[in-house]
């Protein structure tokens, strides 16, 4: 077989299952309205959880960060990319969230990979929940430790794996908030299950910091604990994008040793970090509290609304609320009709998620109005006639 038969067959296999791939081009995909081809829809798949991507405070910083530092770094933070606003932002993020130090990558796929690289070897084991997100698994898949994959949000068969012999260190994987289901990991049974057997636990928490907890501080402060690694992305609830590793310091020095990701790429824009430092100061006011409160306000109304319609649901109580069809051509078909309604809505299919579970993955945002997700659900109900 040829490269190009072997890229031809891979592609032919993705169609047939009714799998391709397709990016569209939009001229605004953030808001509460996304407009493509000069029609406009209401867009109920951002993960701009509390429409901060457009929020004149951020905005602002980050012209102004530009106007100060420009609008790149000029290289890696071992060289010349780290500055006086990544190293503010790095302290006000440790101080937040409660760690000796926190560490800045340029995406949340960036700082998995980085991190469980740098830490495991041969003789160490990873303990991922099956549904973890695909940075997390490709980056145990890709390393010499063992992986074994625990029943979603199930410490018992964590138990059992962590208590198999193991000559090397154990790092139990999670998800705060997972990203296809929304449903949250039951924190404490898994960091308990974790000390028991003197593993660590890496939470990614990409959909619950901002959003969840006491001034947004996310999943593992909101449940009271403090996991040994807490990455926390910034392109969900911060409406930006990069994303931080939380750690000790010992860890933090490790990683600036080991962690080639964080080594070798170009730092994020500083004028970037003067955003996220703004975007925090939002986060953690009032503004940020008003918009968690109407975030949370329109997700009770779309599941009260939505158990009234013949759809199979998670049992998310967050942003992210999946309608399960199960078969690929139907879910495809279900987010057609919506878009034909106005609805701007995406159908997630294997291998995003397993197989059988392919499914319309609607965000919700503060930017919505009630009159929003009223016309959302009744879309759902016409769609499914």
């Amino acid at each position: 077989m040829t490269w190009q038969q072997r890229i031809n067959t891979a592609l032919e296999e993705r169609r047939a299952a009714e799998a391709f791939r397709v990016r569209r081009v939009v001229e605004n995909g953030a808001g509460r309205f996304l407009t493509r081809d000069n029609q406009r829809f209401c867009n109920f798949s951002s993960n701009d959880y509390l429409a901060l991507s457009q929020h004149p405070q951020v905005v602002r910083a980050w012209q102004q960060g530009a106007e100060r530092y420009g609008v790149g770094s000029g290289g890696s933070g071992h060289v010349s990319g780290y500055t006086t606003a990544h190293q503010a932002l790095e302290e006000e993020l440790a101080d937040w969230l409660g760690y000796p130090r926190a560490l800045l990558f340029i995406s949340g796929f960036a700082a998995n990979q980085a991190v469980i690289t740098a830490l495991m070897g041969k003789d160490d084991r990873i303990v991922a929940d099956r549904l973890s997100h695909a940075s997390l698994l490709e980056a145990a898949n890709l390393s010499p430790a063992q992986l074994r994959r625990f029943a979603h949000n199930d410490a018992t068969p964590l138990h059992a794996l962590l208590g198999k012999p193991c000559d090397g260190q154990q790092l139990v994987v999670t998800e705060g908030v997972f990203s296809m289901d929304g449903d949250s990991a039951p924190l404490n049974a898994l960091h308990d299950t974790a000390q028991q057997h003197n593993a660590w636990l890496l939470v990614d928490d990409a959909h619950g910091i901002g959003v969840v907890g006491d001034e947004g501080r996310g999943s593992a402060y909101h449940q009271g604990v403090k996991p040994e690694l807490l990455v926390v992305t910034f392109g969900k609830g911060f409406g930006v994008s990069g994303a931080a590793v939380l750690c000790s310091e010992t860890v933090a020095d490790y990683l600036l040793q080991f962690a080639r990701h964080l080594i070798y790429s170009t730092s994020m824009p500083p004028a970037q970090a003067v955003a996220l430092s703004a975007a925090m100061q939002v986060i953690r006011g009032d503004d940020g509290e008003a918009r968690r409160q109407r975030l949370a306000q329109h997700i009770r109304h779309f599941r009260q609304g939505l158990s009234t319609l013949p759809f199979q649901c998670t049992d998310s109580l967050s942003a992210i609320q999946p309608v399960i069809v199960g078969d690929n051509g139907q879910a495809l078909a279900l987010a057609q009709r919506l878009r034909e309604q106005g609805m701007w809505v995406t159908a997630i299919r294997p291998p995003t998620v397993p197989p059988g579970t392919a499914r319309l993955r609607l965000t919700l945002t503060a930017a919505h109005e009630t009159q929003d997700i009223d016309t959302l659900l009744e879309a759902l109900h016409v769609a499914r006639q």
